[in-house]
């Protein structure tokens, strides 16, 4: 019998340069970021606020309306009590009973008026949102939708009573799960390290400290910082690791050199794997997921073309990329960087298109590889009405709009990237004797043959292709002469 999905309440943060349409379209794609994990959004909890950096990220009140979905104290305990000296007891005990009791209600009232911004007082003075009575204590865990430090967690923790997550650690969550071959499961490991790195929380008083140095003197390390110290240790075997899959991936990469490489760059979940599936005849996985992608996959169009065409489809972006993971794809975001023409596919049935068109931009940008040629290909044309089809034609002009259903839509994309290659080639007439061995098969490989025929020395070709490959088929056909 499955078990119950897990149920999430959302937290929103709206700062002041942010509208509240781009605030609820982040929550939607967190929606389904925390759908893809495996849970199921019961409620969304917002509030405006000056900073992100407040110890809880939330004002008092808010923080009350976030524990009655968890049934939590809506308090935030006080971190552990190290263990005092015997003197510094006493002397706590004696200045505790000199201070009255008015004088401490009068402090914390100052205290807290210090604490709270004009904005975060208004928040809270209004009534709290009213959650359905099925819905109180209902969630099983709470997603804030941006980074948060350690100490945000464990407050946040303390409050509400259930686990917290934040954004960057449900995408790396969600790349764990789906990362397959060896290369992407050791980048996401050296990413998830990374993040949970500072995010070590001592568990005891700090007491249980190793003897340290030789002879066991010093006081040696607490149980965090062996833990710490582990993980450094683990992240430098899996880059060793990682390099070595690396140069294996840069030699297959120079045997492709010669090859014409087209790679589908885009937003998560824009249809780039239903596209390489449809053009390339490959069994890629397709599913109706964000990141359902983290390896490069590379396949040859299909039908074959000649020269032929190697297709590639990477892992898809997202707004709030963690860099750490944006570094450590970097292998697949290079086949982009080596590609000779990127195909940049959007959803144009998205409102929101143009800025994941524009994330994509910037993310290929910090890689270097906005300077590659590229293709705007509007994808998923049959859930648009003909209307909005029109303006969009007329909006880019010089993009490709496609359904991958549609197989005359296909047809015209493939006609197109063949045609931008074509413009780049020259025709010219090689003449191959017989004596030359295996030129005839390179040259169909690697050349569109235009027209051919035969005399008693050899064969007659009229080809098109690349200058490069030409004067280097002609400078083998001159070596394999008699």
């Amino acid at each position: 019998m499955q078990a119950p999905l897990k149920k999430a309440v959302l937290v929103g943060i709206q700062l002041p340069k942010i509208s509240s349409f781009e605030l609820q379209a982040s929550l939607d794609e967190l929606t389904r970021l925390v759908t893809t994990l495996g849970y199921t959004v019961i409620g969304q909890v917002t509030q405006k606020r000056s900073s992100d950096r407040s110890a809880s990220i939330l004002g008092d009140g808010k923080l009350k309306e976030l524990a009655q979905w968890t049934n939590g104290s809506g308090e935030i305990a006080a971190v552990v009590d190290r263990k005092l000296s015997k003197a510094a007891e006493k002397w706590k005990q004696e200045k505790e009973h000199d201070l009255d009791e008015d004088t401490l209600l009068n402090s914390d009232q100052e205290r807290r008026l210090e604490l709270e911004t004009d904005e975060d007082l208004e928040n809270d003075s209004q009534p709290q949102s009213s959650i359905p009575a099925d819905k109180i204590g209902a969630a099983d865990i709470v997603i804030v939708d941006t980074d948060l430090s350690p100490s945000q967690i464990r407050n946040l923790e303390s409050a509400t009573g259930v686990t917290v997550l934040d954004r960057t650690g449900v995408i790396i969550e969600i790349f764990s799960r789906h990362a397959r071959t060896r290369a992407a499961r050791l980048q996401v490991e050296i990413a998830r390290l990374t993040y949970v790195a500072p995010r070590l929380r001592e568990t005891g008083g700090g007491e249980d400290r190793g003897g340290g140095g030789v002879g066991g003197k010093g006081a040696g390390e607490s149980a965090l910082e062996l833990d710490k110290r582990k993980i450094r240790d683990r992240i430098k075997e899996l880059k060793i690791e990682l390099a070595s899959i690396g140069n294996e991936h840069e030699v297959r990469r120079a045997r492709r050199q010669q090859e014409i490489s087209v790679a589908l760059v885009g937003y998560t979940n824009a249809g780039k794997s239903s596209l390489m599936r449809a053009m390339t005849g490959s069994e890629v996985l397709v599913a109706d997921k964000l990141f359902a992608t983290l390896d490069t996959t590379i396949r040859p169009l299909h039908p074959e073309t000649r020269p032929k065409v190697l297709l590639s489809d990477t892992v898809g972006f997202i707004k709030k990329l963690p860099h750490d993971l944006v570094a450590s794809f970097k292998s697949t975001l290079d086949e982009a960087l080596n590609a000779s023409l990127l195909l940049f596919v959007v959803d144009s049935s998205d409102p929101s298109f143009r800025s994941q068109l524009e994330v994509t931009q910037k993310v290929l940008g910090e890689v270097g590889a906005n300077e590659t040629p590229s293709l705007l290909v509007l994808n998923k044309r049959d859930r648009l009405t003909p209307e909005h089809a029109q303006e969009l034609k007329t909006e880019y002009p010089d993009a490709i709009m496609i359904s991958t259903r549609d197989k005359d839509d296909l047809k015209h994309l493939r006609d197109k990237i063949m045609s931008y290659f074509e413009t780049d080639m020259q025709d010219e007439d090689i003449f191959v004797p017989y004596t030359a061995k295996g030129i005839i098969g390179e040259i169909r490989g690697k050349m569109k043959v235009l027209s051919e025929s035969y005399d008693e020395k050899g064969v007659n070709l009229r080809v098109r292709s690349h200058v490069e490959t030409i004067t280097n088929l002609k400078k083998k056909i001159a070596t394999n002469k008699p």
